[in-house]
C-alpha cells in the first residue's frame, strides 16, 4: 500500500531520534522523578511490530506521558498519540511540543463519518497509535463507557489492540492539578496481552471485552495498592464549583488532548461503530 500524503513524518527515523531525546531523556526524567512508577507486562509486547492500537483508561493528564515513556522503545518508538487539533495544532509552539514529544496526530473534533481520519490513515500505513476511548478524562478515576472507534479500526485493518491499565494516576495527579502531588506517589502501568476481535464479534462487543480486561486489571492492582477499586469510586466529583472551574481547562493542558469532543470526533465516529 502506498504512503498516504502527510504521514511520512510519523515514521521518520530522524524524528524518532529527536523524540528519543525529548521523550525518554527529558520528559521521562521529569515524570519519573515526581512519581514512583512501576511498569508491568512488557513481556506481552514481545514481537509486536507494525500497526497496533494502544487503548487505556484515562483519569489524569499524566496518562499519556506514562504510556509513551513506559512502553519499550523497540516497539514504541513510532507510537503516535491522538491530540485535539483545534488546540494543539493551531499554535506552532504547542504543535512543536506534541509532535516532538508524542509523535502526535490531530483529532478533528466533530469530524464527519465520511471523512477518513488521520488515525485510520496511520493504522493503514503501519503506524501504531494511542487512543483513550473514554472520550475525556475521568474526574473521579472511575472508568466511563468506552467508545468503539479503536475497536472499529482494529477490526477494519486486522491489527491488535494493546490494553493498557494505569492505576494510581488519578490519586497522584487528579483533574485540576498541573503537577503530581508531592512525595512521589505510586503509579502502576500494566501492559496487557494484545487482543483481536473474535470471528463475528462486532466492534461494540469487542470494545466491551477490552474495557472489561482493563477494569479487571485495574481492580486487581488497586486492591494490591490499597486504593479504591472501580466499584468504590464515585460517579461524580463532590463540588459543583470545582467541576465548573476545571471545565475551562478540559482538553487543553493534556498532552493527549482528550477533551470531551476529542474522541467523539475521531474514535466515536470511526469505521465500525
Amino acid at each position: 500500500m502506498g504512503c498516504v500524503s502527510g504521514t511520512r513524518r510519523y515514521r521518520s527515523r530522524l524524528h524518532a531520534a529527536v523524540r528519543r531525546f525529548t521523550q525518554r531523556g527529558i520528559l521521562k526524567g521529569i515524570a519519573w522523578s515526581s512519581l514512583n512508577v512501576s511498569i508491568e507486562g512488557t513481556e506481552n509486547l514481545a514481537g509486536l511490530s507494525g500497526s497496533y492500537i494502544v487503548v487505556s483508561n484515562h483519569s489524569s493528564h499524566i496518562d499519556a506521558t506514562l504510556i509513551v515513556c513506559g512502553i519499550p522503545l523497540e516497539v514504541g518508538q513510532y507510537l503516535s498519540t491522538g491530540v485535539a487539533a483545534d488546540y494543539f495544532f493551531t499554535k506552532w509552539h504547542r504543535k512543536a511540543f506534541v509532535v516532538l514529544t508524542f509523535n502526535a496526530f490531530p483529532i478533528e473534533r466533530g469530524s464527519k463519518r465520511h471523512k477518513r481520519s488521520v488515525a485510520s490513515q496511520l493504522v493503514a500505513e503501519g503506524v501504531p497509535i494511542l487512543l483513550f476511548p473514554e472520550a475525556s478524562r475521568s474526574r473521579t478515576g472511575k472508568m466511563t463507557r468506552f467508545t468503539p472507534g479503536a475497536a472499529g479500526l482494529s477490526v477494519k485493518y486486522d491489527v491488535p489492540v494493546v490494553p493498557v491499565t494505569v492505576v494510581g494516576a488519578h490519586q497522584a495527579m487528579p483533574v485540576g492539578r498541573t503537577w503530581p502531588k508531592p512525595g512521589r506517589p505510586p503509579v502502576r502501568l500494566i501492559f496487557g496481552k494484545p487482543m483481536k476481535a473474535e470471528p463475528g464479534e462486532t466492534p461494540v462487543r469487542f470494545t466491551e471485552r477490552i474495557s472489561g480486561e482493563i477494569l479487571h486489571t485495574f481492580d486487581t492492582t488497586a486492591v494490591e495498592m490499597g486504593i479504591p477499586t472501580q466499584a468504590e469510586l464515585p460517579e461524580r466529583v463532590d463540588s459543583p464549583d470545582k467541576t465548573r472551574s476545571t471545565d475551562k481547562t478540559r482538553g487543553r493542558n493534556a498532552p493527549d488532548g482528550s477533551g470531551d469532543e476529542t474522541n467523539k470526533g475521531e474514535t466515536n465516529k470511526e469505521d465500525g461503530q
